[in-house]
């Protein structure tokens, strides 16, 4: 393909679907304390959720060095390709936009690359860099996709319900008996991403509940395309009433599920349930 796609390891795609649509996966890294590790490669999710139960402090995530995107951007010319259009988290929560467009500049001269920013996170972040290597892969331009991708961006809706506060405990956005209350009376938050920034969209009182609210966040949005289900290790049968909420409104055998890996479910926490689509453009 001319155009080849590139994107950070937050869009949380599977291996399979990264091989089987050609794409490049740059990864952040996670630090528990002093240990680092790099996303997809040295940390799986399952591993990262078992280190989060254990661990007394929040790990860090960074983003990936300007060298890592380099790396990618010159793989992707040794392997054919005239153009790179890089798909990156929202640069309001990240610096990899940042890194991957340092990285872009250092290259121009040898390769032509494009970097967008998704305005999205985890599945909304991914269903934007499949679609775009479909159209790499049908033949579109640079110009193309760089045209599709900045049309999905302000069409991508993320919503997720927090199953702990223990995260937010850890990374001091609530205080301890804030946190204490709010798990004796079993609030569940839930955030709207589609901005592209974290925000308030409202608590439930169960974690039944909080799944009827991300039920009915889609039901409201009325007609709609490419529905995700993500979840931070989500125990399978809340992932099946998950699925079971939805099915009148959108045909399950066609909702994409996938895991929240190390990036966002470090914000999130484990057990988290997202619910991505985007409008109708």
């Amino acid at each position: 393909m001319p155009v080849r796609i590139v994107t950070d390891s937050s869009s949380d795609l599977t291996d399979e679907e990264v091989a089987t649509h050609g794409i490049e996966v740059v990864p952040l890294s996670i630090r528990f304390g002093e240990e680092e590790f790099e996303d997809r490669t040295d940390l799986t999710v399952e591993a990262f959720y078992a280190k989060l139960a254990v661990s007394s402090a929040l790990p860090e995530t960074a983003a990936p060095a300007p060298g890592k995107f380099d790396a990618a951007f010159r793989r992707q010319r040794e392997a054919g390709a005239d153009s790179v259009v890089c798909v990156n988290l929202a640069s309001d929560l990240s610096a990899t936009m940042q890194s991957a467009q340092n990285a872009a500049k250092g290259i121009a001269a040898d390769i032509d690359v494009r970097v967008v920013d998704s305005h999205s996170i985890t599945s909304g972040l991914g269903t934007q860099v499949l679609l775009a290597a479909e159209a790499a892969a049908n033949g579109a331009s640079a110009d193309e996709i760089v045209a599709l991708v900045e049309s999905m961006a302000t069409r991508t809706h993320v919503f997720g319900a927090l199953d702990t506060l223990d995260n937010l405990k850890k990374g001091g956005r609530i205080g301890g008996a804030q946190a204490l209350l709010g798990s004796l009376l079993s609030i569940k938050p839930i955030v709207d991403i589609s901005s592209g920034k974290v925000e308030e969209a409202g608590k439930a009182r169960t974690r039944k509940k909080a799944l009827g609210v991300l039920r009915d966040k889609v039901a409201e949005a009325g007609e709609i395309e490419h529905l995700c289900v993500t979840h931070g290790l989500a125990p399978a049968a809340e992932l099946e009433e998950m699925l079971d909420l939805l099915a009148p409104i959108y045909p399950r055998e066609q909702i994409r599920v996938g895991h929240i890996g190390p990036v966002i479910g470090t914000h999130g926490g484990p057990r988290v349930m997202g619910v991505t689509w985007l409008s109708p453009g």
